[in-house]
This record gives C-alpha cells, sequence and structure tokens, in this order.
C-alpha cells in the first residue's frame, strides 16, 4: 500500500493481529502532529530522514532500523526529502516480549521482508491463509528484535528544549555548556543539573548522542567519513572516530557493515 493511496484506510480499526502501509514518497517536509494509537506500532526507515519524538526523547531513526512506540503513548512524526518507510501496527499484548516504552530495535533481513510483504497483503487478510501465517512469523520475529539505546533524551525544560532545537539545527556548533548559559543568561551549573536530572546525561554525552545518530543517517546515505566529523564540528575524521569508537564500541564503517548484514 503506497502512502500516497491510504485514503480512509485505519489501522486502529482493522479487526486483524497486524496492519501495515509504507512505501516511497518524496517530500519537502511533512509532519504528523503529537498523537496516540490504541495499538502498538512500529516505524521503519528503510531510506531517508525520519525524526519521530515521543516521551521524553526524540529518534532519528537510522535506516534499517525501526522505532516501537507502545500503543496511548502520545508521539509525533516529521520526513523530509526522498523517504521510504514501512509502518506496522500491532494488536495490543501481541507482542509482550518487547519494552513497553518507546526503543529502537535493530531489524532483521527476515523481518523487514515480512514487514514489507505485510504492507502488500490484503488489510483484511484471512487469518487463517498463508497470509495470516505470515502474520504471526511477523510477530514471532518482531518479538526477537534486538533494542538499541538510540535515543537523543529530549528534556521538558524549555531552555534545553531550544538548545536541543538548536543543535539539531546545526549539528556543527561546538557551543559548550558555559556559551550556551552566556546566550541565554542562564548559570551554567543550573543548566547541567537540570540536563542530568531529566535526562541522567552530561552535556557532552547529549551531544555526542545527538551526533552518532545524525552521523548513522550521513553514513548510511554513502557521505564519506571525512564529511560527516567536518559536519558536526570534528577537526577531522580520526576524532570523530574515536569518540564512535568510545561510544558504540566499533568503528562507524565496521558497526554499519554488522548492522547491514542484520541482527540474527
Amino acid at each position: 500500500m503506497n502512502p500516497d493511496d491510504l485514503g480512509d484506510f485505519d489501522p486502529e480499526t482493522v479487526p486483524r493481529a497486524v496492519a501495515a502501509f509504507g512505501g516511497h514518497m518524496v517530500t519537502k517536509g511533512m509532519e504528523l502532529a503529537m498523537h496516540a494509537h490504541r495499538k502498538d506500532e512500529l516505524v521503519l526507515t528503510m531510506r531517508g530522514l525520519v525524526r519521530l519524538e515521543a516521551g521524553h526523547g526524540v529518534w532519528i531513526v537510522p535506516p534499517r532500523r525501526a522505532v516501537w512506540i507502545p500503543g496511548h503513548v502520545p508521539h509525533s512524526v516529521s520526513v523530509a526529502g526522498d523517504v521510504e518507510m514501512h509502518c506496522l501496527f500491532v494488536e495490543p499484548d501481541a507482542v509482550p516480549a518487547l519494552p513497553r516504552q518507546c526503543c529502537t530495535l535493530t531489524i532483521s533481513p527476515l523481518l523487514e521482508r515480512l514487514l514489507v510483504h505485510a504492507t502488500h497483503m490484503p488489510v483484511m487478510y484471512d487469518p487463517d491463509g498463508a497470509d495470516g501465517r505470515i502474520a504471526a512469523v511477523l510477530i514471532d520475529q518482531l518479538s526477537l528484535a534486538p533494542a538499541e539505546e538510540l535515543r537523543f533524551p529530549m528534556p521538558a525544560d524549555a531552555r534545553l528544549r531550544r538548545i536541543a532545537s538548536a543543535m539539531m539545527t546545526d549539528p556543527s556548533d561546538r557551543a559548550t555548556i558555559e556559551d550556551w548559559s552566556r546566550r541565554m543568561a542562564v548559570a551554567p551549573r543550573t543548566l547541567t543539573r537540570i540536563l542530568r536530572r531529566e535526562t541522567g546525561m552530561s552535556f557532552g554525552r547529549w551531544r555526542q548522542q545527538l551526533h552518532i545518530l545524525i552521523a548513522l543517517q550521513r553514513l548510511d546515505q554513502g557521505a564519506s567519513v571525512q564529511a560527516v566529523a567536518l559536519d558536526l564540528g570534528y577537526e577531522g575524521a580520526s576524532a570523530f572516530v574515536t569518540m564512535f569508537r568510545k561510544a558504540l564500541g566499533k568503528p562507524p564503517a565496521r558497526y554499519l557493515a554488522e548492522r547491514r548484514v542484520g541482527a540474527h
């Protein structure tokens, strides 16, 4: 099912274990305002920039990852550019093994194919037929998908949210917490204390998390490590690679190569 042809399709009302839609679209920017579903939802990004805010986090969804959104969790979604994404809606409690809060899931090649297949199934598929068996395997595979901490925590404090928005708009800005405190006329220790309370992170770690998510996006789209390092305000590729390895345990090329092979 193509997103342009959704019509009156409402996955919330489909009396089946799963309902899916998705496909490819080119957009200069599209945003779904904050909303919630009765059903659990999985948003899989195959290509392009998809940003999702839910609870106290922003997920800049790297390609071949997905964000898991349990039912009744308010969230907003924005997409831009050449995007391919697929959305899966699952009846509550069908996947009890997954967390009851938003998280990033690594999607195996098999799960990816099953999900894409589900977008082409009839909405009212036969639960006892071949499509019903596909849906059952899809749910089984989804329950095995490993969660990853690929989230940029979004504080509730309005001043910190302004800093977060500015960093997302211009990730190369290397302003320190002292620089931001001067810009906003707030004591640096006040910002640091609120950030630590609301995210559990220091300012440096918080900004690093955003850089990792942006880097994964750009590297997957074919940008060089050197270009990404400069875009993020690093002096060169080696400083960026050192940061990436410390944060994720391996250099960018190896990390991405392992993720492309898929989780098994």
